[in-house]
């Protein structure tokens, strides 16, 4: 529930200042499965008392999650942009990836956020150059949000690569399926979807009672979690390949956990999905 005196969406904003402190934690590392020069001051003050705390209420291993899943989609961005020049990432928060990654030649990133969130970044990053052509957008992804992207070029005739990235349990379900919607109606053949979910039986799990109860303290509660995370973009006719966070993660020696393989049931997991629209 949101806090008496919160500005909407202010406590999921928060999450972005707080993964910005996690990853400037893990570029100080000398083994860091990523390198984000731009977090520190992304994060500011505000983002690492929200990591102390979080540290405090329930340990290391969600800060783990954020770690494996920023190299992870890195990665896939990377791998994605090889042939596709137009990038949405979807409550882009404090993430730098347009200012860090090596991005092809001729790719533009849009960011989605909140105007409030957009413009705080900007005023950080004021100084810095993105490595691509970045179209940052205040926008309220509660609403219908797609005519702010064709106005700002857009090319829906062409193929794309979306991002939403630690998003989706913040959404209720009939939100996820509105979201994952527009997005399908935007994306011509050849486009890709990279997305993280986390499973219902993660969410419901006596393990995670101490991060729920965390995030519902601060006003961004977990609402949706799903243990057929390829279903979300599979009933819209997207191909999809489902990874088990803990397959990297443990590939990476950053995970707590071995991994299982995904035709054993009940396994408390998150998921990583890459999907792509068939011609």
């Amino acid at each position: 529930m949101q806090k008496p005196g919160q500005t909407p969406g202010r406590p999921v904003a928060d999450t972005g200042l707080l993964v910005a402190a996690i990853r400037a934690e893990e570029t100080r590392r000398d083994d860091g499965l990523f390198s984000d020069p731009f977090a520190e001051k992304l994060a500011g003050e505000s983002g690492r008392r929200l990591l102390a705390d979080a540290l405090a209420a329930t340990g290391e291993k969600t800060t783990l999650q954020i770690i494996v899943r920023t190299r992870f989609w890195d990665e896939a961005l990377l791998r994605a942009t090889r042939t596709v020049d137009q990038v949405v990432i979807l409550a882009a928060g404090m993430d730098a990836r347009a200012y860090r990654l090596p991005w092809p030649d001729g790719t533009v990133v849009f960011e989605l956020d909140q105007p409030a969130v957009i413009a705080a970044k900007n005023e950080r990053l004021a100084e810095d150059r993105p490595r691509c052509r970045r179209v940052a957008l205040g926008v309220d992804l509660t609403a219908d949000w797609t005519a702010s992207l064709y106005d700002n070029g857009f090319d829906a005739d062409k193929p794309a690569v979306w991002l939403i990235e630690g998003l989706l349990q913040y959404l209720d379900e009939a939100a996820v399926h509105t979201l994952f919607d527009r997005v399908d109606a935007m994306s011509a053949a050849g486009s890709v979807l990279l997305y993280d979910v986390v499973g219902k039986t993660l969410l419901d799990a006596a393990m995670l009672a101490a991060v729920r109860e965390s995030m519902a303290a601060s006003g961004a509660p977990w609402l949706f979690g799903t243990d057929q995370p390829g279903e979300l973009s599979g009933r819209l006719g997207w191909s999809a390949v489902v990874t088990d966070i803990a397959e990297p993660g443990n590939a990476w020696n950053r995970w707590f956990a071995p991994a299982v393989p995904l035709d054993v049931p009940g396994v408390p997991r998150g998921y990583f999905v890459e999907a792509t629209k068939p011609g």
